[in-house]
């Protein structure tokens, strides 16, 4: 009896799963659209089985296709945390809800998704907020491993999964250090420093060698055991994966260009505070920069005080393609601030709404995909009320994956909770 029932369970789960949510049709109409492929229109969008089927100003309402009256509201794409730790951290100064470092300094064939966990509520908090998907990156040594692409909607990992390899993170060695007793030639000064950059970089390199060579003997049909490392190397190797090539200082901004242009490999810059420094240099190199944090502090004492604000503005105007990131999680929800704090400070509103959407996706292989509403792109989409800029601007509906996403979070719940809160001595004021 028992194995009677558990068939049948079997039997009700996959027949759920025979039938996706996504396959749900919806129309969106009346909104001011805001394509990121051109000029915003009054129209229609037409999602059906996930993607976007549809979409321009006199598009036909399918008769099975469930209405979302948007009419003088705004439809964006969704916005794109291109570099975060969303379901790798929760509480960080507890450390038993972070998962988002391993041990050792070579971790290629270790996956981001993996460690993500989907109830977070820190996922519903950025949903909320407007961002749909994140590339969430591992962390520590020196390539800490795989960045998965995820939607912010889901049971299971499988659910939010995009791309669970969509990027190899690599931190870039730096040549900084103190001048140490020997006036810069001791242990701990510049001399010291200077080798142990160059020792770091000749072990990156060895590690790619070494993917090539695996990889050609596997091509030749030569019989090889099976290196879950190396084979991840070797799609770096190959240009199949594109490298999240973590770098801040101009020097070493430039140098790590250098290395992954020798390299020849597919690679974006990450963080790239001093990026303004070498601007055109970048632009007529075509190097992508995600961008950390605009919200901080300048990178030393001498920088000027709105070093971290103009950065995009700098990058943007040479030419250089940018993205924002938080880079971490609690503050993944700040997103669409990060960008907004950039254009008082000479980055173009629309340049803005670009890099939160449409170019991480572009940089990392996935335009075809996201970052616009166009037809045959992924249903990752926001409602709002207004600029999405604005701190003020409420989203009002989401969708991800084609399905209508909730809005509800912690944030808005405890905001809820207090609001109700009886006045003190029990007395109405």
């Amino acid at each position: 009896m028992t194995g009677v029932r558990i068939a049948l369970a079997v039997a009700l789960v996959g027949a759920a799963a025979a039938t996706p949510v996504a396959a749900q049709s919806y129309a969106i109409t009346g909104g001011t659209i805001h394509t990121l492929a051109g000029d915003p229109f009054v129209g229609t969008v037409v999602i059906r089985a996930g993607e976007i089927a549809a979409v321009g100003a006199d598009v036909e309402v399918p008769a099975d296709a469930q209405i979302v009256d948007a009419t003088g509201q705004h439809v964006y794409p969704g916005m794109f945390d291109a570099a975060s730790r969303l379901g790798l951290t929760e509480v960080g100064a507890v450390s038993v809800t972070n998962d988002h470092r391993e041990q050792g300094a070579y971790k290629p064939h270790l996956q981001a998704a993996t460690a993500i966990h989907p109830a977070s509520e820190h996922i519903p908090v950025a949903r909320a907020n407007g961002i749909t998907h994140t590339l969430t990156v591992p962390q520590g040594g020196r390539v800490p491993g795989q960045a998965s692409l995820v939607v912010l909607d889901g049971w299971t990992i499988e659910e939010m999964a995009i791309d669970l390899g969509a990027a190899m993170a690599i931190s870039y060695p730096s040549r900084r250090g103190g001048f140490g007793r020997g006036g810069g030639g001791g242990e701990g000064g510049w001399k010291a420093a200077e080798k142990r950059y160059r020792e770091t970089v000749a072990e990156l390199d060895e590690w790619l060698e070494a993917a090539r060579r695996y990889d050609a003997a596997a091509a030749a049909g030569t019989t090889v055991e099976r290196d879950l490392k190396a084979e991840a190397m070797a799609r770096v190797a190959r240009g199949e994966m594109p490298v999240l090539l973590a770098a801040n200082g101009e020097r070493d901004i430039r140098s790590a260009v250098e290395w992954a242009s020798r390299q020849n490999l597919r690679f974006v810059i990450a963080g790239g505070r001093e990026a303004w420094r070498i601007a055109d240099w970048l632009a007529e190199a075509g190097v992508d920069v995600v961008l950390s944090p605009t919200q901080s502090l300048p990178s030393g004492p001498d920088e000027p005080y709105d070093e971290a604000y103009a950065n995009p503005g700098k990058l943007h105007a040479a030419g250089v393609r940018i993205a924002f990131a938080t880079f971490g999680s609690s503050d993944s929800r700040t997103l669409p601030y990060e960008a907004a704090q950039a254009v008082p400070y000479g980055l173009p509103r629309d340049a803005a709404i670009a890099a939160v959407t449409r170019n991480a996706a572009e940089m990392l292989g996935f335009g075809a995909r996201l970052g616009t509403i166009e037809a045959g792109r992924i249903a990752n989409l926001m409602i709002t009320d207004g600029d999405p800029l604005e701190i003020r601007t409420q989203v009002t509906g989401l969708f991800i994956l084609g399905r209508e996403a909730s809005l509800d979070n912690k944030h808005e719940r405890l905001y809820e909770r207090y609001r109700a809160r009886p006045p003190a001595g029990g007395t109405d004021r």
